[in-house]
């Protein structure tokens, strides 16, 4: 392990310029994370079949992010082959335990409540998408992989190599071959399985020689510690990606017209586009923050979040003014309904400061990714969304009968009461303190492995 004065005199170079290195990284990692559709209840077997395990396996392999980041940063350049290796073994035994959610999702949508044609339609796209779900171990790590060494580049154009030869395969085999959605299902799975084989091949091919030296038996060392880890992460981003999603299921069970859920559905997906930015910042935040502090680069790492803070908020406040410009004409994207249009502009305020509430929280988050407080977050996020933003959106909505609105403002205060908890955790984060302490679990770690690998010999 470099020392951290060493690498305080080697990584000087990262400290000058991070603003354009965290806005260069920002900009691809928007390119390469995917859409957050929201669904109405409705929709819910689609929401089933495909987000839950989906979040669970994105959140987990955010571990990356924070160890391959910083061993990145600390020039312990060998380890990130051996952390993408353990992320491999750790997410895809997580995602064969979530395959009875595939198996069995017909009976489990009958158990709560969905209609049986619904259910068995669903059921039968689950089994054919039992394939893509097992395409997201490999697809995320190798993602994060890439991330952490500032490659961005290599998945975004990966991604637009990828997105035009699934548009292609799918016209051929839904539309010619006449394959339905079960043709859907599997040119999806291809689509990925491409992308994921084409970041290997990068990868192995002397794309990233520095990092990538081979399969190792060191994979299998820590991984129960590497296991704990990933857990805190899928916890802390599986809450945070379903959370705004559960504003149309619980806006299903109120006393709300068809129009008023169209409505709250096209406001959340707007929301979601927009989210795309503040989630590449999440991205670049992360990476940057851990490659800093690999350095033993305190101040390059104050620095990162000042930007990302501030850059975020500037993007935040953009989309909040087009929003309270233009929300009489917000709906006509989607919709010609006059009540869905109305209902929309009534909304549109809400839309407005959630935007604008929520461009400050991923950079946030990014940071406790890249400095691995996934732990603290995970509990942040459940005491602020399901302790506070929740019951007070069911005491707003039902109880005192505000509808969609009141569960919407009750929601956005659990949003509100998450950024100011981390707000003040990175406040009061004394950086230099957490160098000495990541000095130190590089150590341990070391000790382990050398250990465990005597003993095995």
């Amino acid at each position: 392990m470099v020392g951290i004065k060493e690498n305080l005199a080697n990584s000087r170079t990262l400290h000058f310029q991070p603003s354009c290195h965290v806005f260069r990284h920002r900009h691809r990692s928007i390119f390469c994370r995917p859409p957050l559709r929201p669904r109405s209840r409705r929709h819910i077997h689609r929401h089933y079949r495909h987000h839950l395990p989906y979040f669970r396996i994105l959140g987990m392999a955010s571990v990356l992010e924070t160890l391959c980041g910083q061993a990145y940063g600390a020039k312990q350049y060998h380890m990130l082959g051996i952390y993408m290796q353990r992320s491999w073994i750790v997410l895809f035994f997580c995602a064969v335990l979530l395959l009875p959610l595939f198996i069995f999702a017909t009976p489990i949508l009958k158990f709560i409540g969905q209609p049986d044609e619904v259910a068995e339609r669903t059921g039968l796209v689950a089994l054919w998408l039992i394939p893509f779900h097992l395409s997201f171990p490999f697809q995320f790590s190798l993602q994060r992989f890439l991330q952490s060494q500032l490659q961005t580049g290599v998945i975004a154009w990966m991604s637009a190599l990828v997105l035009g030869l699934h548009a292609f395969v799918s016209w051929v085999v839904v539309y010619k071959m006449r394959a339905g959605i079960v043709g859907s299902a599997l040119t999806i799975a291809f689509a990925w399985w491409v992308s994921a084989l084409g970041m290997f091949g990068y990868t192995v091919c002397g794309g990233c020689h520095q990092t990538w030296t081979g399969f190792s038996t060191q994979a299998f060392v820590g991984l129960w510690e590497f296991f704990k880890l990933s857990v805190a992460s899928g916890v802390m981003l599986a809450l945070e990606n379903i959370y705004y999603r559960m504003l149309v299921l619980l806006s299903g069970y109120l006393q709300n017209t068809k129009s008023s859920i169209d409505a709250l559905s096209i406001c959340i997906t707007i929301y979601g586009w927009e989210s795309m930015i503040p989630l590449g910042f999440l991205a670049a935040t992360g990476v940057r923050v851990a490659n800093e502090l690999g350095a033993g680069n305190a101040k390059g790492a104050k620095f990162s979040i000042t930007v990302s803070v501030f850059t975020s908020l500037a993007v935040g406040f953009l989309f909040w003014l087009i929003v309270m410009v233009f929300h009489e004409k917000l709906a006509m994207i989607f919709t010609s309904s006059i009540p869905v249009i109305s209902m929309v502009n009534e909304l549109a305020v809400m839309l407005a400061f959630t935007i604008l509430s929520s461009c400050i929280q991923p950079v946030l988050l990014g940071v406790a990714v890249g400095s691995g407080w996934q732990v603290i977050a995970a509990f942040v996020n459940i005491g602020s969304y399901y302790l506070v933003g929740v019951p007070l959106g069911l005491l707003l909505g039902w109880l005192l009968s505000f509808g969609v609105k009141g569960t919407w403002t009750g929601l956005l205060s659990g949003t509100i009461v998450q950024t100011l908890i981390l707000a003040a955790i990175t406040l009061r984060c004394e950086w230099d303190k957490e160098l000495l302490k990541f000095h130190s679990q590089v150590q341990k770690a070391r000790i382990n492995i050398t250990r465990e690998m005597a003993s095995n010999q």
